[in-house]
């Protein structure tokens, strides 16, 4: 592909280069949340910011960590996952929001999802649609040991991942509401447990790349349980599910270092 950079190595979109990340980042959608997480590591400092991309580089036990925002969604979490490969990352754990669909999710719980309806565009782009989203064994259970470890009440298990929040929440104000009403229909008879908007495109990505992945969400509320007349809290202070990442990429350093 054209290099934009005039051979600078650094990269489009992030504004970074080789060294200025370690092979394990967090991945929070919001800008504003990458510092919440860098306050966990040790000795953080901005690395770059250029759009809705906010990178900052520490270290847990002694090993270089990164966190880079995403934006909202499929496309720039591609983007970002791209560049951040291309300069030695390649393990990468999702930190975000989402909105519950199966019962008993609340708000404040933790999901971690083992893979992901494919309702998104991005995806299409590395793999055929029948192609599974699913993350990487071993970074799905490095994130449910921390949610245990951390005593926090967490939902294992598959979520909906779509273009449109306003699809989702005012669908019968859309053209096609006939079809996604019959297609939420449908993720509820099946189980899925929440809806959020990055995780299709990460699976498929790092699948593409050979990287490893994962993610987990923190549950601002739930619209099936408001809609039966039924108690939704909602929550907004996402520290829990930082510390999450943050203790389940512990794991993994762990993990890694006792392998070698």
């Amino acid at each position: 592909m054209s290099d934009y950079m005039n051979g600078t190595g650094i990269q489009y979109h992030l504004m970074i280069k080789k060294g200025d990340v370690g092979r394990y980042v967090i991945l929070p959608g919001d800008p504003k949340r990458v510092h919440l997480i860098a306050a966990y590591l040790d000795d953080a400092h901005p690395v770059a910011d250029n759009r809705e991309f906010t990178t900052f580089t520490g270290s847990l036990d002694g090993v270089p960590v990164s966190v880079t925002s995403t934006g909202i969604g499929g496309p720039s979490t591609s983007i970002a996952v791209e560049e951040l490969f291309k300069c030695g990352a390649d393990t990468f754990i999702r930190m975000g929001t989402c909105g519950g669909i199966a019962l008993p999710v609340m708000g404040s719980d933790i999901v971690i999802s083992t893979g992901a309806v494919r309702a998104e565009g991005t995806s299409r782009e590395y793999a055929p649609i029948e192609f599974p989203a699913v993350p990487t064994y071993d970074v799905v259970t490095a994130i449910r040991k921390a949610a245990i470890d951390l005593g926090m009440k967490y939902h294992l298990g598959v979520v909906q991942c779509k273009d449109s929040f306003y699809g989702q929440h005012d669908p019968d104000r859309m053209p096609v509401s006939y079809d996604l009403n019959q297609k939420w229909a449908a993720w509820k008879a099946l189980g899925v447990l929440a809806s959020e908007m990055e995780s299709a495109a990460l699976f498929t990505v790092c699948a593409a790349l050979g990287a490893r992945c994962g993610s987990e969400f923190f549950v601002v509320g739930n619209q099936e349980r408001e809609a039966l007349g039924m108690t939704n809290p909602k929550f907004h202070d996402t520290d829990s599910a930082i510390r999450v990442a943050v203790q389940a990429m512990r794991n993994l350093i762990a993990a890694d270092k006792a392998a070698k």
